[in-house]
């Protein structure tokens, strides 16, 4: 018990030291301050600026005329525009319209940020005219200066972060106290490591990278808030960390932006993974690493509160005086992190809130509260890490009538089963290795019942791509339906679907593997 208390004690004392000097360096933020007076001065780059959309019609045509608007050189920067099966009418906006060039992903389905962005990324691989990429949401407004910021800061940095401004017009109490701490995070603890020039994760809201670092990686990783975290740790191992520059300032409707952390399992398991390799000169991988085990505000009083209690009663193997005034250097750090923080009093009343927040959302999620609130609320649990998909999709009878149902993919301890809900009506699979081979029992169950479902991996155009993954999710179609803007082959998932689609005859799984591998040799 005495060794687990002296560590603790060292670890939240290294902490309280490393906060104090966050704190005082940010003091002095000059070295961005010159950055952005001397911005218009630096050799310009060729940017590539890539915005994803999904339904974001008024916020994307905003942004449009923002860019358009910029006072970069039109010449050194090129807008490209994904509309990921937008409903909105979206297109209707780059009718005749030369500035943008864009790709309609169409009639396969919702690929997702991340697929959509690589199929881009690696379309514009061979393009040498490309110094660096921006990757921006569509939800997102930026200052006439964005470009000219962004590329003053790639002078001295491969991949970059910006500061997000989020709009808090007509927000309830719990937002208000979030973005509260978001903009304390990002004003000194964002801003402060990267004065010190220590490495930031990446947000894809807005990112921007050199092209050759792109190349080098080979992949953008953009699935959830664990993987960018992932992928900011790729960075910073190669050398070419992701850095904050509070310079690059994107505004974003709290309607549209959501509070993202990454798990604290999620960040154990990616420490435990990154640990055997910090043994290196890469001191920058190194910090970066150990940043990831950061403890949140309860962890730390709760700490303080048990060591300063033992050391003042018991025996410590450091002086009770010792021990408080290492908690006066955290509390010391915490008033003078405020002072260039950018926060109004009324956000610094939030701000402190925030630990009551933080608190009231651990016990929502401790398993025994969660599990009587799925009672109550007659939701179904799920165990620790598993993963679960809703699709909205159709059976067609043998009528050739549509019904539409739900898909659920789940993901669970490693094993993979899918749920089939038609009005009050549940088949759930069995646990599966594969997800493709959970779906081979659903379409084998309604096929049985004179149903077929209509999604990609029952579509006779599918192809599936045997890529080495276990659960072989993607896949090609072969439809020779319109669609310009996309060049063969054209990728999709086993669960989407399109208007083209035509019944396949339910075969052996392994006749379709057989199948798929011959067509790619």
């Amino acid at each position: 018990m005495e060794l687990i208390l002296n560590i603790l004690y060292l670890y939240v004392a290294v902490y309280s030291l490393y906060f104090l000097a966050l704190a005082i360096r940010n003091l002095n933020d000059k070295p961005f301050k010159i950055e952005k007076r001397y911005a218009q001065y630096s050799e310009k780059d060729n940017l590539a600026v890539i915005i994803y959309a999904r339904n974001n019609r008024i916020t994307l045509d905003n942004l449009i005329k923002e860019l358009k608007m910029q006072d970069y050189p039109i010449n050194n920067f090129r807008v490209f525009v994904i509309l990921d099966n937008c409903s909105d009418g979206s297109e209707q906006l780059f009718i005749d319209e030369k500035f943008v060039n864009l790709i309609d992903i169409k009639n396969v389905g919702t690929v997702g940020k991340d697929q959509a962005v690589s199929m881009l990324v690696e379309k514009l691989a061979n393009d040498q005219t490309i110094d660096s990429y921006v990757f921006l949401d569509a939800d997102r407004s930026i200052p006439s200066d964005f470009l000219s910021t962004v590329n003053a800061a790639l002078m001295h940095n491969s991949a970059l972060s910006g500061e997000t401004l989020i709009i808090t017009d007509n927000i309830g109490p719990v937002d208000k106290i979030k973005a509260a701490y978001q903009k304390y995070h990002m004003n000194f603890m964002r801003k402060a490591r990267s004065l010190f020039g220590l490495a930031a994760s990446a947000d894809s809201g807005v990112f921007i990278i050199k092209k050759d670092i792109v190349d080098e990686i080979g992949c953008i990783d953009f699935k959830d808030i664990n993987s960018e975290l992932k992928y900011s740790m790729l960075l910073s191992k190669i050398k070419a960390p992701c850095t904050f520059n509070p310079n690059i300032q994107t505004y974003v409707d709290t309607a549209n932006y959501e509070f993202r952390k990454p798990r604290l399992s999620a960040r154990l398991e990616l420490f435990k993974n990154c640990f055997s390799e910090i043994w290196t000169k890469n001191y920058i991988f190194a910090e970066h690493t150990f940043s990831l085990l950061n403890p949140n505000i309860w962890m730390i009083l709760l700490i303080y509160g048990v060591v300063l209690k033992h050391s003042y009663r018991y025996y410590f193997f450091i002086d009770f005086k010792i021990v408080f005034f290492t908690f006066l250097i955290l509390l010391a750090g915490f008033g003078i992190s405020l002072i260039n923080s950018k926060l109004r009093f009324r956000e610094i009343l939030l701000l402190c809130l925030y630990p009551i927040y933080s608190l009231c959302h651990i016990i929502k999620n401790l398993p025994p509260v969660r599990v009587i609130r799925n009672k109550i609320l007659q939701k179904e649990e799920m165990a620790e890490g598993t993963e679960k998909l809703a699709i909205d999709a159709f059976v067609m009878n043998s009528a050739g009538r549509e019904l539409p149902c739900k898909l659920e993919f789940i993901s669970e301890s490693g094993l993979a089963k899918i749920k089939f809900m038609y009005k009050n009506k549940k088949f759930v699979t069995g646990k599966h290795l594969r997800m493709i081979d959970a779906l081979q029992e659903i379409r084998q169950k309604l096929s049985d019942y004179g149903f077929i479902l209509k999604i990609c991996s029952c579509c006779k155009y599918f192809t599936s791509n045997v890529d080495g993954s276990t659960n072989m999710l993607k896949g090609f179609c072969n439809s020779d339906y319109p669609s310009p803007s996309i060049k063969e082959p054209k990728p999709t998932l086993i669960w989407n679907s399109c208007t083209d689609f035509e019944p396949a005859v339910v075969s052996n799984l392994f006749d379709e593997m057989v199948n798929a591998q011959d067509a790619q040799e």
